[in-house]
């Protein structure tokens, strides 16, 4: 048995439990060709469809999170009402067929651009009501002192297919074209249907659920508001979601507009960035529980990496400081992920979860096309110099509310920078 629990004695702690062992698994797979299909969706928009738009692209990620505008909220009731694995086989299902039905498009020569942004939006409308059950269907999995664990280990899982999947996808494209990557991913689903299907449901947590009654979403709502520590959590992330997390759509502006690379090197670009978040993943599976004095951190240290990046001279370069841009990225989105579930009321969890994707994910539709647009205007270096400044002006906006009503200090110390909080005697606080 792994020492230490899920924290901090074993990365790895929480793939002890053989549900959990079969969830990485088939995620992994499935994660794999969500990555090639994302890479393949933004080559077939910004080279296929049009000529090197960054508006268009943004667009279509826009519409891809539009939906998580009105559905999240009910996904999230969804995910505390419902058996939470039957809703992720369905789920799952929707993602397949719909990525299967755009691969056959392309390949048949009759794909044009708003059927692509049909397709956003309607993958859009399945992912928003697949997310928050499947990051709350992880507590099933594992006993509550692992989630943390297991939290940090389905990112690893994630930025593994990260780290991959782009230059898979490169490949693929450049040897095929992009209609067989849509259909690679759309068959992709068909691994996390099974490993569902394979789960010992005996061996399934018992999570408590929320009966039917009136009012739940806004009974979620007033919980969050009573509670500074989610609401400065998603004032953080509602801003670097909106102009700093749009690394899928920068790093193809930048391979195209500034670099002029092919579909190949634009997918290693994407793997750089996917192994610093995979670095910052497994970091995660051994923090035993994050704090949000680390959430404000790792705010600050992403908007100081993609300041970084945005000012590389060369492809390599670029490609290099993205790495630490992806450790950042994920230490900030685990870090806050993590730190919600756990201290959220179980019966609530689905629900707290939704309305902080709501926030997160739902700028994304304002975001996107603003960094597009800005890239058209200003050049792709802006794209990612818009979330560095965002980013910085947030945490250390953060920081200062911390202070102020927490009674805390918040000082940077040492290099790299990271923030310290001591309170009102001097102590730091952990």
């Amino acid at each position: 048995m792994a020492k230490g629990g899920a924290g901090g004695g074993s990365m790895f702690a929480s793939l002890r439990y053989v549900n959990y062992r079969t969830w990485f698994a088939a995620a992994l797979i499935s994660n794999l060709g969500t990555w090639i299909q994302r890479i393949a969706q933004d080559w077939l928009v910004l080279r296929e469809l049009t000529d090197n738009s960054g508006f268009d692209a943004g667009l279509i990620t826009a519409l891809q999170f539009v939906p998580f505008l009105f559905l999240t909220p009910w996904a999230g009731l969804l995910a505390d009402r419902l058996p939470r694995r039957q809703l992720l086989a369905v789920a799952q299902a929707g993602l397949g067929v719909l990525a299967l039905g755009l691969g056959a498009l392309v390949l048949s020569g009759h794909v044009r651009l708003w059927h692509v942004y049909v397709f956003a939006f309607l993958l859009g409308c399945v992912t928003a009501i697949d997310n928050p059950v499947r990051q709350t269907f992880v507590a099933e999995l594992v006993p509550r002192e692992s989630l943390p664990n297991a939290v940090g280990l389905n990112s690893a899982s994630f930025n593994v297919s990260r780290l991959l999947g782009p230059a898979l996808a490169g490949i693929l494209v450049e040897a095929f074209g992009t209609g067989w990557a849509f259909l690679l991913n759309g068959l992709s689903f068909g691994a996390t249907i099974l490993g569902l299907a394979l789960m010992r449901a005996a061996q399934l947590r018992v999570v408590e659920s929320a009966g039917k009654g009136k009012g739940q979403i806004a009974e979620a709502v007033r919980y969050v508001k009573g509670r500074p520590d989610i609401l400065v959590i998603m004032a953080i992330m509602a801003v670097v979601g909106c102009f700093g997390f749009n690394s899928q759509l920068t790093i193809a502006l930048m391979a195209t507009q500034v670099f002029d690379r092919q579909a190949g090197q634009f997918g290693l670009l994407s793997s750089f960035f996917g192994a610093g978040a995979l670095a910052g993943a497994l970091l995660a599976a051994r923090r035993e529980r994050p704090r949000v004095r680390l959430i404000v951190g790792a705010a600050f240290a992403f908007g100081l990496a993609s300041g970084v990046s945005a000012v590389m001279p060369t492809y390599w370069t670029f490609g290099l400081s993205g790495v630490l841009v992806g450790l950042c990225t994920m230490t900030l989105m685990t870090a806050a992920n993590s730190t919600i579930q756990l201290g959220t009321t179980p019966a609530l969890r689905g629900r707290v979860i939704s309305l902080y994707m709501l926030v997160f994910w739902g700028v994304t539709p304002v975001g996107s096309p603003f960094v597009g647009w800005l890239s058209g205007v200003a050049g792709a270096r802006w794209s990612i110099g818009v979330g560095s400044l965002a980013a910085l002006a947030v945490s250390l906006g953060a920081a200062w509310w911390v202070r102020r009503n927490w009674h805390l200090t918040a000082r940077l110390e040492g290099f790299p920078p990271h923030v310290v909080v001591v309170d009102a005697h001097g102590d730091k606080v952990t």
